[in-house]
């Protein structure tokens, strides 16, 4: 099948493995004490010659990509190099496009950051997670502050663009504390940072704790408290929230995590990742084997590791077309929407959610009120309904 429109088109890359396993993640990550990485590189380059192949000769520009995990900062650059140069290879690449890659403080290296920025990185996303050494230690890091602060620095004269994350809503606490942790953050003065609430995500080691009753973390209250003060201390700091959990400088947006929000294409390349391909006009996700091993072993044997390669029905695409665009502060585009998925909301539902202050509506698009996006799901169930 060939690709029917030149829509922009990303490609992310999965790195599995890390140093250790941080008790709240449910990411697909593995600690393996060696491995061969050439043959990892190759392994992903072979997987991403199957996707471009499915789309045939008439192939979409790559406005992004982006180098997630797992630590993708215990590559080599010279891993880097060649996935770039194979998407090079396969892909019209557009002049500009934004390249990411995902760091950990405790792998942070000058030589290996030069290596990244020559390959072609013009990104990078540090995980720093907290700013004091006893929440570090409870989430398991392997850095401590001092680590933190020094590799943003490196990041920061290395990289033109630079973001990093933090996780609040962590046990015990308070609003006074995450206002001063995040007044910190925000003095450094990035472009762009990733602030998350803590969720105990099943099969995690936090899930186990939080079961047994030795983790506790701030109930729904607490959290929307915490979450009012992040919207206010970045809205002061010019780093407004264009996604719930992404605040940036007007233009310093994650142009790849814009793509997957406005429910555009994406290649999906390593262990476990995620794909969405248009297809011949229709909708297709794509996913890989989880276990790196499995993985590798599939690639050898068929070319690529997905274990699920089928087209979306049109309601569960339309379904998350509008939990990924309703994250967004600029929300739904409505006639995009109701174009791809041969459909029309209804209006009567829009004035009653609009009443009820969970939406904005103009003529163009919806747009989730902060009320609104605490009860996301049920807005997304009664539009899809």
């Amino acid at each position: 099948m060939e690709a029917t429109a030149k829509q922009p088109f990303g490609v992310y890359v999965h790195w599995p493995f890390c140093t250790a396993k941080c008790p709240y993640c449910d990411f697909n990550s593995h600690v393996r004490a060696q491995f061969d990485e050439a043959e990892w590189v190759r392994g992903i380059g072979r997987e991403l010659e199957y996707i471009a192949g499915l789309q045939g000769s008439s192939r979409p520009a790559v406005i992004s990509v982006f180098f997630g995990g797992g630590t993708p900062s215990l590559m080599r650059g010279q891993s880097v190099n060649s996935i770039l140069d194979t998407i090079g290879r396969l892909w019209p690449v557009l002049p500009g496009a934004e390249v990411t890659l995902e760091s950990n403080p405790s792998s942070a290296d000058a030589g290996r950051f030069r290596d990244y920025r020559a390959a072609g990185v013009n990104r990078l996303s540090l995980g720093v997670q907290a700013l004091n050494d006893f929440d570090l230690r409870g989430l398991g890091r392997l850095h401590d502050v001092r680590q933190a602060k020094s590799a943003l620095a490196l990041a920061m004269r290395t990289f033109d663009r630079v973001s990093f994350d933090l996780i609040y809503a962590r046990p015990d606490q308070t609003p006074a504390q995450w206002r001063a942790e995040l007044q910190e953050a925000l003095s450094f003065g990035t472009e762009h940072l990733s602030l998350y609430q803590l969720t105990i995500e099943p099969g995690t080691l936090f899930a186990v704790l939080a079961t047994s009753g030795r983790l506790h973390t701030p109930d729904d209250d607490a959290g929307a408290v915490l979450f009012e003060v992040t919207q206010e201390l970045t809205a002061a700091a010019g780093l407004f929230a264009y996604e719930i959990s992404n605040h940036a400088r007007l233009g310093a947006e994650c142009r790849h995590n814009l793509l997957y929000w406005r429910y555009g294409d994406y290649a999906g390349a390593g262990p476990g990742a995620h794909g969405r391909l248009t297809l011949g006009g229709r909708r297709f996700a794509l996913s890989s084997e989880r276990l790196p091993e499995r993985w590798q072993a599939l690639v050898e044997v068929q070319g690529h590791g997905f274990v699920e390669h089928g087209e979306i029905p049109r309601q569960d695409a339309a379904r998350e077309h509008l939990l990924m665009s309703l994250r967004l502060s600029e929300g739904l585009h409505l006639a995009r929407y109701e174009s791809l998925w041969a459909t029309h909301i209804d209006k009567m539902l829009l004035e009653e959610l609009k009443e009820r202050r969970l939406i904005h509506r103009n003529p163009h698009r919806i747009v989730a009120t902060e009320q609104g996006r605490l009860v996301l799901n049920s807005i997304v169930a009664a539009l899809a309904a």
